[in-house]
C-alpha cells in the first residue's frame, strides 16, 4: 500500500475533501473514491458516499473500480517495453505482427497504413470498435480471435493521420501483437510485465477473483428523475482495451510511477526515459488547442497547466487519472455512477499544485561539476551571426544557453569518447554530435554544436 507522504498537500486536506464531498452532492452521485499523489507517493485520499448502497458501504482505498479505458495505458506500456527491447518498432505495420488483417477492408486506405504508433495515439482511422458492438446492450466482442474472424469488416475508416479516432478496437490488436510477442495471454503479460514488478496487486482483469470480488462497488447507472439508484448493466470488456479493475492504492502507485525519477529500480519496468516519450503530446486534438493525444495517454490543457491523463468509462463507471509532470502532482476520481471524473480529477490536482506552489521544495546543494569538465564552460561566439551562447553546469547537466532564446537550452549527453556529447532530446538539434575542439596546448578553442560552429571566447588576462 502507498504511503502517505509528508506535503503541503495536508494543509489543504480539508478543501480537496469539500471538494470530492461537494461533487458528489452537487451531481447526485453514488460516491468517489478520491486520491491525490504527490511525488511517488499517496499525499491524500477520501471516500464519498458510497461503494454500495443499500449495504450503506463507504469508498476506501482498496475499493475496487472498474477503470476501463485507463486500461489502454497499461497496454502501451507492455507495447513500448517491447519496443525497447528490439522486439517491434512503432512504425511497424500492424499486419507485420498479425497476418490476418490482410484481409481487412482498404477502401479507405491500405491495411498497410495501419502502425502501432497510430493506433497508440488514435490517429490511425481504424474502426472505432469490434464489429456488431452495441453500447446500449452492452454487446461488445472482446475475443481478437473473433473480431479477426470477420476481419474484412474491419478497416480504416478515415486516413490516417487526418484526425482523432478513438479506436477500442485498436488497442484490443495493440494487445493481440503482445500477446503473440510474449506467448502469453495478454491479461497474463500485462500482470507479469507491468502490475506485479509495481506491487499493484489489486489491480485485475475482468471477471475478478472471488478475493477481489468482494473489495467492488458496485456500479450505477446515470439518475434520470429520481435520486433512487439502481445498479447499471455489466459490459463484459475483459482485455486490452479496457478491461481491469483497479483502486485508488493501485493507481497512486501507477502515478508515481509516472512520476518517478531516472535511475528508480523500477526502470526494468519502463526507463524514465520511455515513461517521458508516452508521456510528451504527438498532436493537437482541438482547435482551441487544449487537448493534445500522446502514446497511450492524453493531455488536456487548463489554466495554464498541461494534465498528462487517462479517463475510463464503461457501464456503471467513469474513472480518471491525471498527473502534472512538471509539479510531480496527481490526482485520481473513480466514480461508481455517471459524472465527469475529468474535471474532478483536474480540480483535486489544481489545488495541491496551488499548495505546493506556494510552499516551494527546499533548496538542495549543488550537484558537483565533474573536473573533467570545467575547462569546457564559458561563453562561445557564432561570428557570423555575432551571437553570444554560453555553456553552464545548470541543474546537473551541461547546459547551452542563448540569452535572447530562453526556451532554448539542450543539455548535452556524454559519450564514451572525451570531448563529444550528444545532444539531449526536446529541441531542433537532439540527437546530434556537440564536439569541443582543443589547441595543441589543451586548451578549448571551439565547438561543433550540430551543424554550427562556434569559437570560444577565452578570457583576457588582467594586466599585472
Amino acid at each position: 500500500m502507498p504511503q502517505i507522504s509528508q506535503s503541503p498537500i495536508h494543509e489543504v486536506g480539508s478543501q480537496l475533501e469539500a471538494a470530492a464531498t461537494g461533487f458528489v452532492r452537487e451531481h447526485r452521485l453514488p460516491g468517489v473514491a478520491a486520491a491525490v499523489v504527490h511525488g511517488e507517493g499517496l499525499a491524500w485520499s477520501h471516500g464519498a458516499g458510497f461503494a454500495d448502497i443499500p449495504a450503506r458501504r463507504a469508498p476506501d482505498n482498496g475499493t475496487l473500480y472498474r477503470i476501463a479505458s485507463i486500461t489502454k495505458t497499461f497496454t502501451a506500456t507492455a507495447i513500448m517495453q517491447l519496443r525497447d527491447e528490439g522486439r517491434l518498432t512503432l512504425d511497424d505495420p500492424a499486419v507485420e505482427h498479425i497476418p490476418e488483417l490482410e484481409g481487412a477492408d482498404s477502401e479507405v486506405g491500405p491495411i498497410s497504413a495501419l502502425t502501432i504508433r497510430r493506433m497508440l495515439s488514435h490517429e490511425s482511422g481504424l474502426l472505432g470498435d469490434p464489429p456488431g458492438t452495441d453500447w446500449s446492450t452492452a454487446r461488445y466482442e472482446s475475443d481478437p480471435a473473433a473480431n479477426l474472424a470477420r476481419v474484412s469488416e474491419i478497416g480504416l475508416r478515415v486516413p490516417p493521420n487526418t484526425q482523432q479516432k478513438y479506436s477500442n478496437l485498436g488497442y484490443q490488436l495493440l494487445g493481440e501483437i503482445v500477446a503473440r510477442l510474449t506467448e502469453m495471454p495478454i491479461v497474463d503479460a500485462i500482470r507479469s510485465r507491468v502490475l506485479e514488478p509495481l506491487g499493484m496487486h489489486s489491480t485485475a482483469f475482468h471477471p475478478l477473483p472471488p478475493e477481489l470480488a468482494a473489495r467492488r462497488a458496485v456500479g450505477y447507472a446515470p439518475r434520470a428523475f429520481s435520486d433512487d439508484l439502481r445498479p447499471s448493466i455489466e459490459t463484459a470488456i475483459t482485455h486490452a482495451e479496457g478491461g481491469l479493475w483497479s483502486c485508488v492504492d493501485d493507481l497512486a502507485a501507477w502515478i508515481g510511477f509516472q512520476l518517478s525519477a531516472p535511475g528508480d529500480e523500477r526502470d526494468g519496468v519502463l526507463s524514465a526515459a520511455t515513461r517521458r516519450e508516452m508521456h510528451r503530446p504527438r498532436y493537437l486534438g482541438d482547435e482551441a488547442w487544449t487537448e493534445a493525444w500522446c502514446i497511450g495517454w492524453y493531455a488536456v490543457r487548463r489554466n495554464g497547466v498541461t494534465w498528462v491523463q487517462h479517463s475510463g468509462g464503461l457501464h456503471g463507471f467513469i474513472t480518471n487519472v491525471c498527473f502534472d509532470p512538471e509539479h510531480q502532482v496527481g490526482a485520481i476520481a473513480l466514480i461508481n455512477g455517471l459524472g465527469s471524473a475529468p474535471d474532478l480529477a483536474m480540480q483535486l490536482g489544481a489545488i495541491a499544485r496551488d499548495a505546493l506552489v506556494a510552499h516551494p521544495a527546499a533548496i538542495e546543494p549543488p550537484v558537483p561539476l565533474p573536473e573533467e569538465w570545467a575547462s569546457l564552460l564559458g561563453l562561445y561566439t557564432d561570428p557570423e551571426w555575432t551571437q553570444i551562447f554560453r555553456l553552464e553546469w545548470r541543474d546537473g547537466a551541461l547546459t547551452w544557453i542563448e540569452p535572447d532564446e530562453p526556451a532554448w537550452h539542450p543539455t548535452l549527453r556524454a559519450t564514451d569518447t572525451a570531448d563529444v556529447f550528444v545532444i539531449e532530446p526536446g529541441f531542433r538539434e537532439s540527437g546530434e554530435p556537440c564536439e569541443f575542439l582543443r589547441r595543441s596546448d589543451g586548451t578549448v578553442s571551439g565547438v561543433r554544436l550540430g551543424p554550427q560552429r562556434l569559437q570560444r571566447l577565452a578570457p583576457v588576462e588582467p594586466d599585472r
